[in-house]
């Protein structure tokens, strides 16, 4: 839509409220809301912000950014009250004179998968994206307490959560989501809703908005939803799955009469070689390492397979075709940031011809321990420095450096119950 047909939209269906919605450097949703009247004049001039919240207010930058809505993603949230609507944009960043703000994430995949369709390449990511939804208190603050006793694949009345999660997949797809499957995953009080596939610049941005919308729609149940990798010990931690094909001249390129194509493992060999220092993008926080760490089927060990939970990377058809399926990244993942470095690792294998190695063929090479060792090898890598700038690694990275060093200082109840009484 043009920016008159969006106003006429706007007047017609009485929205009164829109949020410009962008995403700082490590995935975190960002919003202001505007009246339609002040709208109008923002899509011509901009709305100023400063720089500083880009890195969530951790890293000091010497000058404002400015919002300009990307009019193709415009929506109605269907969650909203009826008369006086509220609509939502999602927007670029922009330098004071002009130019796009080079380390925003939203122009890091721009760019990436431009480069890629300059070579005749569309990658196509398709992600199951698993969650928590746990009772909040009184106050409305969240918990982690849930009453739910379900398991893969139950139902009611073990499944608490259903009708919650009924009214998600409604609401998506009143949103325009064409949505796949919902389910109860394996832990209590963990979900799944898959929703189909797109190109790689597209699905980003619906990771946002559904993350959004699941968190919004939760609320109204008295729920809160968590995209934290893993909040509960003892039960498995939560993914986000990217199933990736990659298609050349409008062909799947992973497709072979033989079942599997050179390209897909070549794609493979170069997601086995990036994995651990993609690791900083694709599982970016403390949290995410106690998941990989614990198992539960999330993978650690670096080798690839056509079937099985504990394998890194699968292979495998389904009725849309041939994909390979990256089981390591989780949701607390900036999606711009994970599937741009997971499209150029797997580019550069397409291109290098990197071998994979024999499938199940299980690598003495594993994913990082830490969040620590995970930054230490992003900061490192050449390809990481190619894909998001160096300017933008070295900041990400000292930021990180930090969270670690946080983490580190704080005492927790584990070294209580094992030192205190012992020391």
């Amino acid at each position: 839509m043009n920016k008159q047909e969006i106003m006429n939209l706007i007047e017609e269906e009485d929205v009164e409220f829109i949020r410009l919605q962008f995403t700082d450097a490590f995935g975190n949703l960002k919003n202001i809301a505007v009246t339609p009247q002040r709208f109008e004049k923002v899509i011509d001039n901009r709305y100023p912000l400063d720089a500083t919240y880009f890195f969530d207010g951790l890293y000091e930058m010497d000058e404002d950014l400015y919002l300009c809505p990307d009019l193709d993603t415009f929506v109605i949230l269907p969650w909203r009250p009826q008369q006086g609507r509220v609509g939502k944009f999602i927007c670029d960043l922009y330098h004071s004179d002009g130019r796009l703000f080079e380390m925003s994430p939203r122009l890091i995949l721009q760019n990436v998968v431009k480069k890629a369709k300059e070579k005749g390449y569309t990658f196509i990511v398709n992600p199951e994206c698993e969650f928590f939804l746990f009772h909040t208190d009184e106050n409305g603050v969240p918990t982690t307490i849930t009453h739910d006793t379900a398991g893969y694949f139950d139902v009611g009345p073990h499944d608490l959560g259903e009708n919650a999660r009924r009214d998600m997949v409604l609401m998506l797809q009143e949103m325009g989501f064409e949505i796949e499957s919902s389910h109860h995953e394996k832990a209590p009080a963990q979900h799944e809703i898959s929703f189909r596939e797109g190109e790689a610049f597209q699905t980003a941005d619906d990771i946002m908005t559904f993350k959004f919308a699941i968190r919004s729609i939760a609320k109204r149940f008295g729920l809160y939803a968590t995209f934290m990798p893993k909040p509960l010990q003892n039960v498995a931690g939560s993914g986000m799955h990217l199933d990736m094909s990659v298609y050349h001249n409008g062909k799947n390129i992973f497709e072979c009469e033989n079942e599997m194509s050179e390209e897909a493992k070549y794609f493979i060999g170069g997601i086995m070689k990036y994995a651990p220092a993609m690791c900083a993008v694709t599982n970016p926080v403390v949290n995410s390492y106690k998941r990989i760490l614990t198992g539960f089927s999330a993978p650690r060990s670096i080798y690839w397979a056509k079937s099985g939970e504990k394998a890194l990377i699968k292979y495998h058809h389904d009725i849309e075709g041939a994909k390979v399926e990256l089981r390591y990244p989780d949701p607390a993942a900036n999606p711009y940031l994970a599937i741009a470095a997971c499209v150029a690792a797997g580019l550069a294998g397409i291109e290098n011809k990197t071998d994979p190695g024999l499938e199940n063929k299980i690598s003495a090479k594993l994913l990082p321990a830490n969040l620590k060792d995970a930054v230490k090898l992003f900061e490192k890598e050449s390809l990481m420095k190619e894909v998001f700038g160096e300017e933008f690694v070295k900041i990400y990275s000292e930021v990180k450096k930090n969270e670690w060093n946080d983490y580190m200082m704080q005492v927790s109840d584990w070294e209580i119950n094992r030192y205190f009484i012992k020391m």
